[in-house]
């Protein structure tokens, strides 16, 4: 039997595959197609404060390799999910993980703060790659002093598992990661999405509304892993791997490289249960190979 029990922060992972943000709703969209109960964990869509409806459309294109989204965050309200998704969520048998996405650190501090009244959340992921309306609409991710601000005031409101999802979008990413590690951060997810764009040459114009857009699904791959092993050098704590995975082998590159645990995200919308069949595919490896523990992954790249 292979141990595929993964710690992060004070959260227990039965497996290292979550579901990531963005990509499958608030879980319950999903319990007709999937046992949700065998993943490692369910990462929700970002939520704000208040309802957001998002950019206009069209704000979701498909690549050759990927998918562009311009979805602006769109989402129902802080209040509103703990009143109708929350309930249902608590009933599933893993880990739960609210995002968290704000405009200003304030935001982010008291939708936080609302949901540390609630039973069942078991961690929090912040997304950065917002922009500050405060600041000129710099983006958060890409200021390592306001990263380091934001992180340093949620870490101050609670004792449950933080982690902080950085953009791909800077010069060096493991400056990023080593801020946040710096203010206590338990984790990181590593990456959010990459800025791309399409053009119709029909119309003259962008296949987005916002122009540009985050890039996400297989053609993203090598980025990430990439980034992974810059961020595995630069910081002790936990990386969480996200970026272009498709399969069981995909999952396990990220592994090898420094990942204690992955998200799955484009192919999600491809096919719901697939973060299962990860799951299972990275299992089925270590039994293969007389891997006792998938822990035994992490960072055994040979170099």
């Amino acid at each position: 039997m292979v141990n595929t029990e993964i710690i992060i922060g004070k959260m227990k992972l039965k497996n290292p595959v979550l579901v990531a943000s963005g990509t499958f709703g608030y879980g319950d969209e999903c319990k007709d197609f999937v046992n949700l109960d065998k993943l490692g964990g369910i990462i929700t869509k970002s939520l704000s404060l208040n309802p957001r409806d998002g950019n206009p459309p069209p704000r979701i294109f498909e690549t050759a390799s990927g998918m562009l989204n311009s979805i602006g965050l769109a989402n129902i309200g802080v209040k509103k999910f703990i009143e109708e998704k929350l309930p249902y969520l608590r009933t599933i048998d893993t880990t739960l993980i609210v995002n968290i996405a704000a405009s200003s650190i304030e935001e982010y501090c008291t939708v936080l703060s609302l949901l540390e009244e609630q039973e069942g959340i078991d961690g929090y992921e912040i997304n950065v790659s917002c922009p500050n309306v405060k600041d000129g609409g710099l983006i958060f991710g890409t200021s390592v002093p306001l990263i380091s601000e934001i992180t340093s005031r949620m870490r101050k409101l609670t004792n449950k598992t933080l982690f902080v999802k950085l953009t791909p979008n800077v010069t060096r990413i493991s400056e990023f990661a080593r801020a946040v590690a710096e203010v206590g951060v338990d984790a990181v997810s590593v990456m959010n999405t990459v800025v791309g764009m399409a053009v119709d040459i029909k119309t003259w114009k962008s296949k987005l509304s916002t122009v540009t857009g985050g890039l996400s699904g297989p053609a993203v791959k090598p980025i990430a892993l990439a980034k992974v092993y810059e961020v595995a050098k630069s910081v002790k704590i936990p990386i969480i791997g996200v970026g272009g995975i498709m399969s069981p082998d995909d999952a396990i590159e990220f592994l090898l490289v420094g990942a204690t645990a992955v998200q799955i995200g484009t192919a999600n919308f491809i096919d719901p249960s697939i973060g299962i069949k990860i799951a299972n595919g990275i299992s089925h490896y270590c039994e293969q190979n007389n891997i006792d523990s998938v822990s035994k992954l992490v960072g055994a790249l040979k170099v």
